[in-house]
């Protein structure tokens, strides 16, 4: 460590020089550094393949939206409640990757792949860390590199667990949730490595580090709420299997500084957070308990011989895993036998096991609770993205087995045996990757979007009226955030999207721009003057009267008119919604409408001095185009 660091406090009792010289010693040792790297480069590699032959997924398209229609510090995209979330730095993540680039998908892969970048790298400080070098040896000395060394090459075996296990694949290749995934993934592992450093040194520097890792995982995802509870969790486990005394109390109080300012973050954190949302329960006992083995026998244990292997998919949900039945007794089976060797030969590693049985179910729990109800699917658990943290915390067990002490005489042969194996789940990794990759591949967003954007560069001028995306490219469910205009609004010129146009167009399910027309849901009636039909001037609202109410929903209206010269009209419902201002042109004209509301009538009103209109029939109902 740089000796000009800043002094552990005096009330604090710090570890043996050469302990705290490990992690030094551990980077030193280039193998082991230079094989880790080349772990972490081939993951980069395997995961830009899988993001670029990806695209924008529903959640993502409502983030450019918002990011395209809000300037960067307004409250309405930071703050925004994205079903449930809370995450202004997600949401500020998202405005740069707008700004840089409207809907193109390479900044958003880049952005994910740095933040995996940065999670594998907190990962491998964190195995570092916890794993550190031999006790009682002198960090110079030749005996100690070599130890060193050893201990370096063992932690490998966790670190390829982590960077190619498929449970953190899912949350990876959807924007949105990566998001949210890998900054918590980032503070997991990063506040680990700095509990233990606190621990073990007192430099105060590890708390502020700790604490800022903790402020901003919160700003990108409500759920590291968790993360300083499993670093005192795991930093009092590290302490215990290495028979260190009083270890909850000793991590409590060297780690105090970090333990408060996590606690005060945590608290000013939840003020906000329950001002914008506080989301309900909407589960039962029997949804609970199928949430809960999806996530675990079909999801979890899997994943930890390299699983699932297979996906199963209905458009336009996300994958899901689908293992074969012998692959998820075969995996309760090899995680019985691991449990089993590892207490036999380790010393004092129960708890272990015992923290990663409460944080998978912990994981589960708030997420079965607040995302299920009478018609959700059990197979939600099953697509992993919720549950990718995990993986860390997998990765931190595995170094606390590693750093326990052995029972026995350490047996060599379990070297060739643990490449062996490592290999293998890394193979096994691989082909649930491709499977995975074929299965989500299968996205309409891709041919939708690139589609309306060529036919946008080809934009004549005249405007093009608002409407909803196609169901498999973003549902209803998000209105308003499935409007054409949000959605492309980042990417179109301005004046692109119109409550009105000369020209009726519409956009196709494939996205192409054609021409349309108006159902004749209902129709303007003949006016009461049989040479203007209704006669409009400013200052006299005239009722325009339909053959038959219409209920409250967003309508084309088709206004053929009469004006004495160019100026504006104000049009809307009798009864209910908000008028929309229309240009309207000297001459003989048509100007189709968008208004949202409710009534039997439009209400008309010339809105510039001196304008004089005749208007006559027409239809008013659904927009609709001859595919």
């Amino acid at each position: 460590m740089d000796q000009t660091l800043d002094a552990p406090p005096r009330s604090v009792v710090v570890e043996p020089t050469p302990k705290n010289r490990s992690v030094r010693t551990m980077l030193l040792a280039r193998p082991v550094l230079s094989a880790a790297v080349a772990l972490i480069v081939v993951q980069l590699v395997v995961r830009g393949t899988v993001a670029g032959s990806g695209y924008f997924y529903w959640d993502d398209l409502i983030l450019i939206g918002r990011a395209g229609r809000y300037p960067l510090l307004s409250a309405d995209l930071l703050l925004h409640n994205q079903d449930g979330h809370f995450m202004p730095l997600a949401f500020a993540l998202a405005w740069l990757v707008t700004a840089i680039a409207p809907l193109g998908w390479a900044p958003a892969v880049v952005s994910m792949l740095l933040l995996q970048l940065a999670a594998s790298v907190a990962v491998l400080r964190m195995l570092v860390v916890l794993v550190g070098a031999p006790r009682g040896a002198d960090s110079d000395s030749a005996d100690a590199r070599g130890a060193a060394n050893r201990a370096g090459w063992k932690i490998l075996v966790p670190f390829a667990f982590y960077l190619f296990c498929p449970l953190t694949l899912p949350a990876f290749t959807w924007w949105a949730a990566a998001l949210n995934a890998l900054p918590l993934q980032i503070a997991l592992a990063w506040v680990i490595g700095d509990a233990m450093l606190l621990v073990r040194t007192g430099r105060r520097r590890y708390a502020l580090s700790g604490i800022l890792a903790v402020v901003l995982a919160l700003l990108f995802f409500e759920k590291s709420v968790v993360v300083p509870f499993v670093a005192f969790a795991v930093a009092a486990l590290a302490r215990y299997v290495e028979a260190g005394a009083a270890p909850l109390r000793t991590v409590a109080h060297r780690g105090a500084l970090l333990w408060a300012g996590s606690a005060l973050a945590l608290i000013c954190w939840l003020v906000g957070y329950l001002m914008i949302d506080v989301s309900a329960v909407r589960t039962n006992g029997d949804g609970l308990r199928d949430l809960l083995h999806s996530a675990t026998s079909l999801g979890v244990v899997p994943t930890l011989l390299g699983g699932p292997w297979a996906w199963e998919r209905w458009l336009p949900s996300t994958p899901w895993a689908d293992p074969p039945g012998w692959v998820v007794v075969l995996g309760w089976a090899v995680l019985a036998v691991v449990v089993a060797l590892s207490i036999r030969a380790r010393a004092r590693v129960w708890p272990v096991w015992l923290l990663l049985a409460v944080y998978v179910l912990g994981a589960q729990v708030p997420i079965a609770l607040l995302r299920g109800g009478p018609d959700t699917s059990a197979e939600l658990m099953q697509s992993l993205r919720y549950l990718a943290d995990v993986a860390v915390v997998l990765t931190a067990a595995g170094a606390l087995l590693l750093l326990a002490r052995p029972r026995g005489r350490p047996m060599r042969a379990l070297a060739p045996v643990a490449l062996t194996v490592t290999m293998l789940f890394t193979a096994s990794s691989l082909w649930s990757t491709y499977t995975f990759v074929r299965s989500w591949s299968d996205n309409p967003t891709d041919d939708y979007v690139g589609n309306v954007k060529s036919a946008l560069d080809q934009w004549d001028g005249a405007p093009i009226l608002d409407q909803e995306m196609p169901w498999n490219v973003l549902n209803p469910i998000a209105f308003p955030q499935n409007l054409t205009s949000t959605v492309f609004g980042p990417y179109a010129e301005a004046g692109t999207f119109a409550d009105w146009t000369p020209r009726l167009r519409m956009i196709t399910n494939e996205g192409r721009l054609v021409d349309a027309q108006v159902w004749w849901n209902r129709g303007i009636v003949p006016g009461p003057d049989p040479d203007c039909g209704y006669r409009v001037a400013a200052g006299h609202p005239t009722r325009l009267a339909l053959d038959g109410p219409m209920l409250d929903h967003g309508w084309t209206a088709q206004l053929n008119y009469l004006a004495n010269r160019d100026g504006a009209i104000d049009i809307g419902f009798d009864e209910r919604g908000d008028p929309v201002t229309v240009p309207v042109y000297q001459g003989l004209n048509t100007v189709f409408v968008r208004v949202t509301g409710a009534g039997s009538g439009l209400v008309v009103d010339a809105a510039t001095p001196g304008l004089d209109l005749c208007v006559g029939t027409g239809p008013v109902g659904v927009a609709s185009y001859q595919n």
